[in-house]
């Protein structure tokens, strides 16, 4: 039978996991929508916004995600005097501004991959480039970029315990508490069981999805 102390660490770890879960779910909800605003800016004809686009996302992903949590975190007090209080605030800009330079290459490289003629038959048919884009284009970028967004999500599951580096409280730094506070090595490597589990479940919904977009076959 498990003991006390099991369950006062289990307790412990699902404390930090929701502060995982809101970090993850916060970044994707935000992410996701603007990752295609960042999209559009950066497919722009307008060549200022375009070339600004691009080189945000250039910088985005050429930086470690930990350093640019740092970033938001401490220049604010460092430059003007004004520091941060909240802390998980501070992650989830640094998370939401990363996820979305990423999601935005996603979504360029699905809709750059759709043929040319499916916009040529949408303005024969007298649609506007919107209805174009969302009645045409959109479910067939969805079906296209499935596989990299999957994966994309999952990484951002394992990246929540970055928010460590400034001292949130997510379920690594649940069980790094632990282990200082209680000399005990195991709730660490027990933290991969919430992991392994949530991709599990993250994994079986992007199948269930896959199959139900499968009936577009282009």
């Amino acid at each position: 039978m498990f003991d006390s102390e099991f369950w006062s660490i289990n307790w412990a770890l699902m404390q930090g996991f929701g502060s995982t879960l809101l970090l993850f779910s916060v970044t994707l909800v935000a992410s996701l929508p603007l990752g295609l605003l960042v999209c559009f800016g950066s497919m722009s004809n307008f060549s200022p916004l375009r070339y600004a686009t691009r080189v945000f996302i250039w910088v985005i992903r050429g930086t470690p995600l930990m350093l640019q949590v740092m970033i938001v975190f401490y220049l604010p007090g460092l430059a003007f005097g004004m520091p941060v209080e909240n802390r998980m605030a501070a992650v989830l800009v640094a998370f939401i501004i990363n996820y979305a330079a990423y999601f935005s290459e996603i979504y360029r490289g699905g809709i750059e991959a759709i043929p040319k003629g499916q916009y040529e038959a949408g303005q024969v048919l007298g649609l506007t480039d919107n209805q174009i884009f969302f009645r045409i284009v959109l479910i067939q970028v969805l079906k296209r970029i499935l596989a990299p967004l999957s994966n994309e999500v999952i990484t951002l599951v394992k990246d929540t315990s970055l928010a460590r580096v400034i001292a949130v409280g997510e379920l690594i730094r649940a069980a790094q508490d632990i282990v200082a506070q209680q000399a005990l090595i195991w709730p660490l490597f027990y933290t991969g069981i919430f992991y392994l589990v949530f991709n599990g479940l993250l994994t079986l919904a992007f199948g269930a999805l896959e199959k139900k977009l499968d009936y577009f076959k282009g």
